[in-house]
């Protein structure tokens, strides 16, 4: 199956897992962005990674992942909900040449928000950035924030990203001491092109086939992002009349551009006008 993520149990291990794969989600979010081949390896590598750990949310909520570096891969950003609904986008220097992933990113942090409607303020949780590859980035984030050993292998291609994680539970060296290593072992022979090519069956089984995995029910990733009139409104509304007129004045129109979703919103004065002579919490739709 594609467009989706599966989780899996060791039940006799107590170590867990998943396997994500994005085919014609991935497309969508690629189309039109034009990001140069190490962008796109980066940035599918981490929405898998993503998606993985958005699979774990238990409340209403979004999740937003951002590696922000000093590299000519200056940003990444990732969301997803709790219902799997995917975003993501990248800035990088105009010139990029294949690199490792600590020298695309270069020196900076990681950080993890988690907005919920039950929070004030979104919970954030901030790391720096230390690994070689995406994969050792998030498996060092889970170390120092959550205290939990875990390996991701990831892949990505222009058609599609893929990944497979594994975590290590806290009864699991009482259950089989050598459990861990083992499954670690197994885990580490997989393949760029067996994650982005093997359904999720056929994956574990050619990893796993000497050890028992309960495999759960798979869940859809999708990219559904309608345009949100209303939230750019209030955006406008924050900044203030005085500096909205003064761009208005000054262009003629109010063009935004949100990158993450990939969509254009554009205010001309008839849209302004009826923007600022409502209430902040009731604009009405403009676009």
């Amino acid at each position: 199956m594609s467009d989706t993520v599966r989780r899996f149990l060791f039940d006799d291990l107590d170590i867990r897992g998943a396997v994500v794969r994005l085919d014609a989600v991935w497309r969508k979010l690629m189309t039109g962005r034009d990001y140069p081949a190490p962008v796109v390896d980066l940035l599918g590598q981490m929405s898998a990674t993503t998606v993985l750990l958005a699979d774990n949310l238990k409340q209403e909520g979004r999740m937003t992942i951002q590696s922000r570096g000093s590299g000519p891969v200056s940003l990444l950003v990732i969301d997803c909900s709790e219902q799997l609904n995917l975003r993501c986008m990248a800035h990088h220097a105009e010139t990029l040449v294949a690199a490792s992933a600590v020298k695309l990113l270069g020196h900076g942090q990681l950080m993890l928000s988690l907005d919920t409607p039950e929070r004030r303020e979104p919970y954030q949780s901030v790391v720096p950035l230390e690994g070689e590859t995406i994969a050792e980035v998030f498996e060092n984030y889970l170390r120092l924030s959550e205290q939990v050993t875990s390996r991701f292998f990831l892949a990505a291609s222009p058609s599609g990203a893929a990944g497979l994680f594994v975590q290590k539970m806290p009864a699991s060296d009482q259950r089989d001491a050598d459990g861990w290593t083992r499954v670690e072992a197994l885990a580490a022979t997989v393949k760029p092109e067996e994650l982005l090519g093997l359904s999720e069956e056929e994956l574990l089984t050619r990893l796993f086939h000497e050890e028992t995995v309960r495999v759960f029910d798979a869940r859809t990733v999708t990219n559904d992002c309608a345009p949100d009139t209303r939230k750019v409104g209030n955006m406008l509304l924050a900044l203030g009349r005085e500096d909205v007129y003064a761009n208005l004045s000054e262009h003629g129109v109010i063009v935004i551009h949100d990158e993450l979703s990939k969509h254009e919103y554009r205010f001309a004065r008839k849209d302004i006008d009826l923007l600022f002579s409502r209430t902040p919490e009731t604009p009405k739709s403009v676009h």
